[in-house]
């Protein structure tokens, strides 16, 4: 037997202020070396008692082993030069010094495998372990090598397939590619972002996810919103495409935002990643709040196939934010199986 209505977030957490800066993104490690891999550890033990505790039902490490969630594992691969970084445009919204790809992008050795395998040890629940997808990899570097996005996302992905294929191995039961570029190349979604994505998931064994979102709350991504409009329809352009995928799971944006709930009804057949938590706030929501937008996808997606979710990661936000998010989520989701199933199992 399974939870129905299984609640999830999307990946990150906030650090504990002994690892890095509070509310702040990629924020530099302040353990000394000897003692960083032994602080980063605890920190994910951390992460995952907060989620038990609060209720959530398949957990993740919170990203706690990683300063950034696309170039902390670009870090680990021959072929680019962090030394040495050029100015790009990332996802048509903010200009930042990226690392330059100088060379066949290789993965001489496992990544975040330990990692993975450490997470699923601290645990008895369900975990998910997130990678970032190849298209926004792809657009987090400076392509002096190839000069072509398509081929090293293919590039990518062979190598992404490689990690996944290790962290499976460990016993984890979901695996999500983050791939926020999805909500902007819609050309290139078509044209070789879905294969991709495809090509990095291929053999895996267990659940595969892809998780879609507007952004960290952060400036950048709030301006950008606002240039949006009324309704924010960029997920028409993927969702069909992905339903037509091996991708089994879709993590979207739905809290606070302009998405017109409707738009779920073209990812028929996939599990659904419904964001019922606003990670640009720190106003926590309530958990009738949480249930409203749960009841509203349920219009769209059975329940068997629904998971309640965050928007996006947690990490810029306060931790005590984060614990209201997480619990707030977790009990929203209760009310709603209490309201409509009388309890908390579905069929297997």
């Amino acid at each position: 037997m399974s939870t129905i209505l299984a609640t999830t977030i999307a990946g990150s957490l906030p650090k504990p202020a002994w690892l890095a800066e509070p509310n702040t993104l990629w924020a530099p490690w302040k353990p000394e070396a000897a003692a960083l891999a032994e602080a980063k550890r605890d920190a994910v033990r951390l992460a995952v008692a907060d989620q038990e505790r609060a209720g959530i039902d398949i957990v993740t490490d919170g990203e706690q082993t990683r300063r950034h969630f696309v170039t902390s594992f670009i870090e680990a691969l021959d072929g680019v030069d962090f030394d040495h970084k050029k100015v790009v445009r990332i996802r048509e919204r903010y200009d930042a010094a990226v690392p330059v790809v100088t060379g066949d992008v290789v993965r001489r050795h496992p990544v975040f495998v330990d990692d993975a395998a450490f997470l699923r040890s601290t645990t008895t629940r369900p975990v998910k372990y997130t990678l970032p997808g190849p298209l926004t990899m792809v657009d987090t570097l400076f392509d002096a090598h190839y000069r072509s996005r398509e081929k090293l996302a293919w590039a990518f992905a062979g190598i992404l397939n490689d990690e996944a294929r290790a962290i499976a191995a460990t016993g984890v039961d979901v695996i999500q590619f983050d791939e926020p570029a999805f909500n902007v190349y819609f050309d290139e979604v078509r044209d070789f972002g879905i294969a991709a994505l495809e090509r990095a998931a291929d053999g895996l064994g267990v659940k595969t996810a892809v998780h879609i979102c507007y952004g960290y709350g952060i400036k950048a991504n709030n301006d950008w919103k606002k240039t949006l409009g009324a309704e924010w329809r960029q997920y028409e352009k993927t969702f069909p495409l992905l339903a037509s995928s091996k991708i089994a799971q879709v993590s979207l944006e739905c809290a606070n935002s302009h998405v017109p709930i409707d738009l779920i009804g073209l990812l028929e057949g996939k599990d659904v990643m419904v964001g019922a938590i606003d990670v640009a706030s720190e106003r926590v929501e309530t958990p009738a709040e949480v249930a409203a937008v749960i009841e509203k996808a349920l219009g769209f997606v059975p329940a068997e196939r629904l998971y309640p979710c965050t928007n996006c990661g947690m990490v810029p936000l306060p931790r005590d934010v984060a614990r209201g998010k997480l619990a707030a989520l977790a009990e929203g989701a209760a009310r709603v199986r209490r309201d409509r199933f009388g309890g908390g199992a579905a069929s297997s």
